[in-house]
């Protein structure tokens, strides 16, 4: 399949999105929410409750039915379809720019960063195989030559055109969007500070946190935020990257560099100690034998010690092989830290709203319909973490039920995630070792 009509025709406006992001936030949890802000009837659950401070039809104060803080897809999607209810809604998106300066418009990871962007680049370099591989087949082709700055600017304006299309679609749907930063003041109200520093107080009955995550640096690495990149820069470079080393072991580490070498660039892998560790571990041994097979250098078991500035521009980086102690250095254009994400939640005052986090992950802690220790706010995506609740004592059924699922749940069933180096490669989040004595209920 081609590339889609935007991106040969920048101009054109996209209507959507393809949901999800490079950590891949849990299946329908926007429905999820909604439904927990629902009642049977569809109608809000509202509760008696006073704005504290007396913010609400105070001088100088929005009030909303519900504000969602985050534009990415979960946040969108929560928007609309609350609006689409009839209620009066807000969404509060701003994007803090990398450390290389990286920002971007509407839409959140998937759009900017991540699922499309990514999948453009990824064609781009299966179209180069196929142009390589015609002449098997008797087409006289000479050897593709790439031109990288081409492609982003192509990359660039389709996503630019999604940013649009987001504002759009808000727009429609009488949804009210702020491009400012937001923390909370209290339960009930945050504070939005514009670009230009003026600030903005919105009050809410429900508030959905929506503010996804960041990419991680390495904290033991000095300069690391200097002198490398993250998936927040690598889809905005106007120019190659060049020679690459991509540190990290997880699907957007091997996804960039599955399209780098595809690209025809110079491309190394450094991975600490597991492949796609979520993934099952056969289908992970033969993605990266496949990469190595096609031109991907792999270094496995060793871990960057530090990163040097040459006065070529060139960076020079040091690390150790963890089996042997050995040191080893190499030179690179640039360096591409994969080594997780983080949540957004730096900077909201979640603390003044009385929102509960994990101190070890920092995500909002939330339970199965998706509401925080706050009753009336909600956290959804990648910056929320389901809370362990104790299992029922079993009941005894005489006949089998299918899992929980509906207006007012997620279904528990194992779902699919899609991970994208060459070749792509679906596989169940469940792994084998994971679904080990899972049995499956097969109804008539």
């Amino acid at each position: 399949m081609g590339p889609p009509a935007s991106l040969a025709s920048p101009s054109v406006v996209g209507a959507g999105s393809a949901a999800g992001s490079p950590t891949r936030p849990r299946p329908h949890a926007a429905a999820a929410a909604m439904a927990a802000l629902l009642g049977p009837a569809g109608r809000f659950r509202w509760r008696v409750r006073a704005v504290p401070g007396g913010a609400r039809g105070a001088a100088g104060r929005q009030c909303y039915d519900l504000l969602v803080i985050g534009g990415g897809s979960g946040g969108l999607a929560c928007a609309k379809e609350a609006a689409q209810l009839g209620k009066k809604v807000a969404v509060v998106d701003y994007v803090e720019p990398s450390p290389r300066g990286t920002r971007w418009g509407l839409g959140g990871t998937c759009v900017n960063v991540g699922c499309i962007p990514k999948k453009l680049m990824h064609q781009a370099a299966l179209l180069g195989g196929m142009i390589h591989d015609a002449s098997h087949y008797g087409w006289k082709v000479a050897q593709p030559l790439h031109d990288w700055g081409k492609m982003a600017e192509a990359v660039q304006n389709h996503v630019k055109s999604l940013n649009w299309g987001h504002r759009v679609q808000l727009q429609d749907r009488k949804v009210k969007y702020f491009n400012f930063k937001a923390s909370f003041v209290n339960p009930h109200m945050v504070c939005g500070v514009s670009k230009g520093g003026e600030e903005t107080l919105l009050s809410a009955d429900h508030i959905v946190i929506a503010t996804g995550g960041r990419p991680r640096y390495p904290t033991h690495i000095e300069d690391a935020l200097e002198y490398g990149i993250t998936s927040d820069d690598i889809f905005w470079l106007k120019e190659s990257p060049g020679k690459t080393l991509v540190v990290g072991a997880s699907y957007v580490a091997l996804e960039c560099a599955g399209f780098l070498t595809g690209l025809g660039l110079d491309t190394t892998v450094m991975i600490r100690s597991v492949p796609l560790r979520a993934f099952d571990q056969q289908m992970a041994s033969l993605v990266t034998e496949h990469m190595a097979v096609h031109g991907t250098r792999i270094l496995r078991g060793c871990t960057p010690l530090r990163v040097e500035k040459l006065s070529d521009g060139r960076l020079q980086v040091t690390w150790v092989d963890l089996a042997s102690d050995k040191k080893d250095t190499g030179t690179f254009d640039t360096v591409l830290w994969a080594i997780g994400r983080v949540p957004e939640t730096r900077g909201l005052n979640l603390e003044k709203a009385g929102v509960r986090t994990n101190p070890n992950t920092q995500k909002i802690l939330v339970d199965a319909q998706e509401a925080t220790s706050v009753p009336h706010i909600y956290a959804i995506g990648d910056v929320a973490e389901v809370r362990p609740a104790p299992l029922p004592a079993p009941t005894p059924s005489p006949d089998p039920v299918p899992p929980p699922c509906g207006s007012q749940g997620l279904c528990a069933e194992p779902q699919e995630d899609l991970a994208s180096p060459p070749p792509p490669c679906s596989s169940s989040l469940w792994t084998g070792g994971r679904t080990r004595g899972h049995r499956p209920q097969i109804l008539p």
